[in-house]
């Protein structure tokens, strides 16, 4: 699914930093070495097929704030695509960034609906209960 109009990257670079990327070698939590830390890449024409079918929950999802776009909140929200995890990526400068109130505040309305919510920050992991609880995840 594309991103929804106004609501591109812009300077942010979350998923460049934060999340693996098994094409480049690049593990989680390092810069792509082809990331424009001001926002941007540097082989984006040519970029690979995995960085140009990724879209954040951010730019998918109509109803989340422009204050919930990743790097202003540190988090990266990804549903996974072969389970039901709804997950919550952290900046790894920020590894309690889930627990901002707006971003927490979404985490448990994801798990009311139903859904299983995790809070991730390097190799540590939470999960998030629909009554706003949170627990180490294994």
């Amino acid at each position: 699914m594309a991103s929804i109009p106004g609501k591109d990257c812009g300077t942010c670079t979350m998923c460049c930093k934060s999340l693996e990327i098994e094409y480049f070698n690049k593990p989680m939590g390092e810069w792509c070495v082809n990331c424009i830390h001001t926002g941007g890449c540097k082989i984006y024409q040519d970029r690979p097929q995995v960085c140009r079918d990724f879209v954040c929950e951010w730019q998918r999802e109509r109803s989340l704030p422009v204050t919930l776009r990743p790097d202003r909140v540190g988090t990266i929200l990804i549903e996974d695509p072969d389970s039901d995890e709804y997950r919550a990526v952290c900046d790894p400068s920020k590894p309690l960034a889930w627990r901002h109130p707006l971003m927490f505040k979404h985490l448990v309305a994801m798990a009311k609906s139903g859904r299983l919510v995790i809070a991730k920050a390097g190799m540590k992991a939470w999960r998030i209960y629909d009554n706003g609880h949170w627990s180490e995840w294994a």
